[in-house]
């Protein structure tokens, strides 16, 4: 069974958290999980080289010790090394770990101080109000922790959009290649972008649909199949992700497309709206009586209706029909309308690159500024950088800048806000630099008030430029600050600065409806990679989805503009 850069990147994640579990070195952790990153958002199936008998390439952070492990992983599916720190462990202290806002340094700890090993013993603990008790928790995370044991079951599975992406197209190419198709599209919230998916839908034309069916169902991945017929299937693939297929005629694939790629509220009202005009619109096509007078293309579709053809990435019925029926739509961003990248790591701190390599890569992907932001001094399992090292790098930023062509590197840092809101380095250093982006990496439990304090006392800093991924959030593991958005954003604009929609695809952060609130407010958003890799830079694509969500067009975006307007805006112009 093929083995994707998700499985493999799956893999080390389970052995960091172990790790870390166990009290393990810091190091040996972040080397797990910074490998788990590279490994799954490497572009290239590294199992499909090793099966090929072909060296693994050369991937920032992974030595030989890593890269033996990957192969391992490819050519057996399974990590000795995992399954003996599963040996050491209770067998249920890891079911912990798939509890909302329970990352592995919270497990360990009450684990140590209540003797915590399974789920009914931590909702034991909830109920009797221990779990407060415990240092770093408190009376919100046990609410919280209660909440979700207590909740309908059994939580919907969603796949990170750029995990369940390996997936898909390797699917969507195994069915492209049966004789006789014509046209494979992947729909659902996969096509609108959103940041997970639950499912896939895959929608194909063909001369025949026998051959196409019997393709799908012997897929290799094909765990279970859990119904079959003549043009339409369902399957679960050995990931879980579970997999529906219609194969559909030339004539009705627009509509079906439109109705399964959603959202139902958006489907829903394209009905209704065609039902005002006398119209029945379905997955077969749009009918006036039994004639079928639209349904080819997704444009005769939305046309039938009095309307242009909408983006995917709109169509979750927040007001983008009554738009279009009114306006044209906004054009919205593009990849190729940004100039820039704000915010990257270099090996200073927890980067894998050179700076010239940085440049190298930034160019090559058609950027003509690149942002190094290493972090600050206070992150130190980051390598941070304090003042002397910062002043080196800029001096070193200022002579490669003399030989590059084609790329200009911006100086600036990552800077920790501290609980109390204030930078962690000194005024005359940041005064030094291009900009300045500020971050929150510890404290995400402070009271809501206590933390929009924190954040607007940063943002009023004399040198602040950029709040960096603002809601603090790591999907399926950490949850969006809880704060004023709207007063945070309003008050950005006051001051001037700017928010980052950080492209991390564990990120995505800003949130499509905080994007939206920013552009509706008047503060430019910043779509940034945070590469710590050169292959990182990709991570833009996902950016630019999530601000596509948002509405954003390319004059909401602060680097889409030509590096002297950016420099203005920067106040160093």
């Amino acid at each position: 069974m093929p083995i994707h850069n998700a499985d493999i990147a799956a893999i080390f994640e389970q052995v960091a958290d172990l790790l870390e579990i166990e009290g393990a070195n810091p190091f040996r952790v972040r080397a797990y999980r910074n490998a788990a990153r590279t490994v799954g958002e490497f572009g290239q199936e590294l199992a499909a080289l090793v099966a090929a008998g072909q060296e693994l390439p050369h991937l920032p952070g992974i030595g030989d010790d890593l890269a033996g492990k990957i192969r391992e992983i490819a050519t057996t599916g399974r990590l000795t090394l995992l399954e003996r720190l599963r040996g050491e462990l209770p067998p249920a202290l890891t079911e912990l770990l798939e509890v909302p806002g329970l990352g592995p340094k919270r497990v360990k700890a009450l684990h140590e101080a209540l003797g915590v090993d399974t789920v009914e013993q931590l909702r034991a603990a909830a109920e009797a109000g221990r779990i407060r008790e415990v240092p770093g928790f408190g009376p919100k995370t046990e609410q919280r922790i209660l909440e979700h044991l207590r909740g309908p079951g059994e939580p919907e599975r969603r796949l990170l959009l750029a995990v369940a992406r390996q997936y898909a197209e390797a699917l969507a190419a195994h069915l492209r290649a049966t004789p006789g198709v014509q046209q494979v599209e992947v729909a659902g919230s996969y096509r609108r972008r959103k940041e997970t998916v639950g499912d896939l839908d895959i929608l194909v034309t063909a001369a025949d649909a026998a051959p196409v069916m019997g393709r799908f169902t012997a897929y290799d991945e094909v765990r279970e199949v859990l119904s079959q017929g003549p043009t339409r299937a369902s399957v679960v693939l050995a990931s879980g992700l579970q997999v529906d297929l219609r194969v559909v005629e030339p004539a009705s694939f627009g509509a079906a497309l439109h109705y399964f790629t959603g959202s139902k509220a958006h489907n829903i009202a394209i009905r209704k709206r065609g039902q005002a005009r006398g119209l029945k619109i379905n997955e077969y096509g749009v009918f006036r009586g039994k004639d079928r007078i639209a349904g080819e293309t997704e444009q005769s579709v939305f046309a039938a209706v009095d309307l242009p053809w909408i983006p995917p990435e709109l169509r979750e019925d927040r007001g983008e029909i009554e738009w279009a029926a009114r306006a044209p739509l906004p054009r919205l961003i593009e990849r190729a309308d940004l100039r820039g990248d704000l915010h990257c790591h270099s090996r200073a701190s927890d980067g894998h690159a050179t700076l010239q390599e940085l440049a190298a890569a930034a160019r090559a992907a058609g950027l003509e500024y690149l942002a190094i932001t290493e972090h600050s001094q206070r992150l130190t399992v980051a390598r941070g950088l304090g003042t002397e090292r910062l002043l080196k790098q800029c001096e070193e930023i200022d002579a490669l800048n003399a030989r590059l062509d084609g790329i200009v590197l911006l100086k600036g840092i990552e800077v920790d806000i501290l609980e109390d809101g204030r930078l962690d380095l000194p005024d005359d250093v940041l005064s030094q630099l291009d900009l300045v982006i500020g971050a929150v990496h510890s404290h995400f439990d402070l009271p809501p008030a206590r933390q929009l304090k924190r954040l607007l006392r940063a943002i009023d800093h004399p040198h602040f430029t950029l709040l960096a991924h603002p809601g603090c959030r790591e999907i399926n593991k950490r949850p969006l600050l809880d704060i004023d958005w709207l007063r945070l954003v309003r008050h950005a604009r006051q001051r001037g600065c700017f928010l980052e929609l950080n492209a991390q695809p564990k990120r995505l952060d800003l949130t499509d409806v905080h994007a939206r609130m920013a552009k509706e407010e008047g503060v430019l958003v910043a779509i940034n990679s945070d590469a710590h890799a050169v292959h990182d830079l990709d991570d833009l694509d996902y950016g630019i989805g999530q601000a596509r969500r948002g509405w954003l067009t390319a004059e909401d975006v602060l680097n889409t503009r030509p590096l002297p307007e950016l420099r203005k805006l920067l106040g160093n112009g």
